[in-house]
């Protein structure tokens, strides 16, 4: 089992608020402390654990209570309390873009944002077109998750959407309506469905408060405030996204079936894009070098073997390893990368205010104690030239044996 010591952020937050919850079941148990006439005194209640046969045990070694063991705590599982409605007094429903089949960081801030307006007696639908590969709905603020299943809304099918979205209109006669105003398909498809019910909606909102939404206008250089309208188009970082509670996510289902509609737009499939000419602001999945990369071109050939757009740190591109205007961190280009691959990297504080609003984060590195690999979600432990000449070799052997079955 790997001794990597991996913190719990959310844990830590939980144990400094005293407002929270949760807060008390945080708190490590006090064995001992100090007399006010500097006697050390004990807690017999607090000593020893409880066995497998439910015998409570005392363990004098001190291994059990952490005394001389140098092994990390287990840590305390967090229980979020369940909020449950039987019968919701109104619906606000939410039409994510689910990027990839999961909910980006864009989702859980607009799903945050419905939850302020559903407060205690409303309910949040979620509203999602085919399969999908989302379980954490519930912890989402997911009160209903609704799924419109069927081919007809893959790929690009905006107007067959349209229709979805006005059945659901139909049955559930929602109070507000809220779709992420991005360039995945949220703006778009917000605009689109405004125009068929004959809604004027607001859009890139990022503050609501008092029945008035204020969003971006004049290019973003000033705000406009507006009374809340019926649909909802808001920004990234609209809202904080749901943390301290957990949904029921019951899944619900529509009592008729969405008409066809008659396409006019035909989705002739995705274009091929070279991962290097697109922008790094831009950029859904991101391999990036640091000063433990020593094999330059082994990494060229992995990014090119894996599809992914090439970036770097600042040491990285101040040795001239690569371009100024691939480097990553708050000196460089600020990333919302879904998958960003760190390899070498040691984890400056720049770099990791850069890569804050990543979904996943994969290091690869030789220190299990460096900041990145405290940072990231799955963490790779050995010499990068190796893992990213494993990685080739499984790319290569996953496409040949797709090639065989396709013929």
């Amino acid at each position: 089992m790997s001794e990597i010591i991996r913190r719990d952020p959310r844990a830590e937050w939980i144990a400094r608020n005293r407002l929270h919850p949760l807060h008390a079941a945080m708190q490590p148990a006090q064995h001992s402390w100090m007399g006010p006439n500097g006697l050390v005194r004990k807690n017999p209640h607090g000593m020893g654990f409880v066995g497998p046969n439910g015998l409570k045990r005392i363990d004098r070694s001190g291994a059990q209570q952490g005394g001389s063991s140098h092994k990390r705590k287990a840590a305390v599982e967090v229980q979020l309390p369940l909020h449950q409605l039987a019968q919701p007094a109104f619906y606000i429903n939410v039409v994510p873009d689910m990027v990839g089949g999961r909910l980006s960081s864009h989702d859980r801030d607009l799903l945050g944002l419905a939850r302020q307006l559903a407060g205690q007696d409303g309910a949040v639908l979620a509203v999602v077109f085919g399969e999908h590969k989302e379980s954490n709905f519930a912890t989402a603020g997911v009160d209903r998750l609704l799924v419109l299943p069927g081919s007809e809304f893959d790929g690009y099918a905006p107007e067959q959407r349209v229709q979805g979205l006005r059945a659901v209109d139909n049955q559930f006669s929602p109070r507000h309506w809220l779709l992420p105003d991005s360039r995945s398909g949220g703006g778009e498809l917000g605009r689109r469905f405004a125009a068929a019910l004959g809604e004027r909606p607001a859009t890139r909102v990022w503050q609501i408060k008092e029945g008035q939404c204020i969003g971006r206008a004049g290019a973003g250089l000033e705000d406009l405030a507006r009374p809340l309208p019926r649909l909802i188009l808001a920004a990234a970082e609209c809202a904080e996204p749901v943390s301290e509670t957990r949904h029921e996510a019951l899944p619900v289902e529509l009592s008729t079936s969405v008409a066809r509609s008659l396409a006019r737009i035909e989705d002739l499939g995705a274009v091929a894009v070279d991962p290097a000419a697109i922008p790094m602001a831009e950029a859904e999945f991101i391999l990036s070098g640091g000063n433990g990369v020593k094999d330059w071109a082994l990494f060229h050939r992995a990014a090119q073997a894996l599809g992914a757009t090439e970036g770097a740190s600042r040491v990285a591109v101040d040795d001239g390893f690569m371009p100024r205007d691939r480097q990553v961190g708050a000196t460089g280009t600020w990333v919302t990368a879904r998958v960003y691959v760190a390899v070498g990297i040691s984890g400056a504080i720049q770099h990791l205010q850069g890569i804050g609003a990543c979904d996943k984060v994969v290091a690869i590195n030789m220190d299990p104690g460096c900041d990145m690999i405290k940072r990231a979600d799955l963490a790779v432990i050995g010499d990068s030239a190796a893992i990213l000449e494993a990685l080739i070799a499984a790319v290569e052997a996953y496409r040949s044996a797709a090639k065989r079955d396709a013929a």
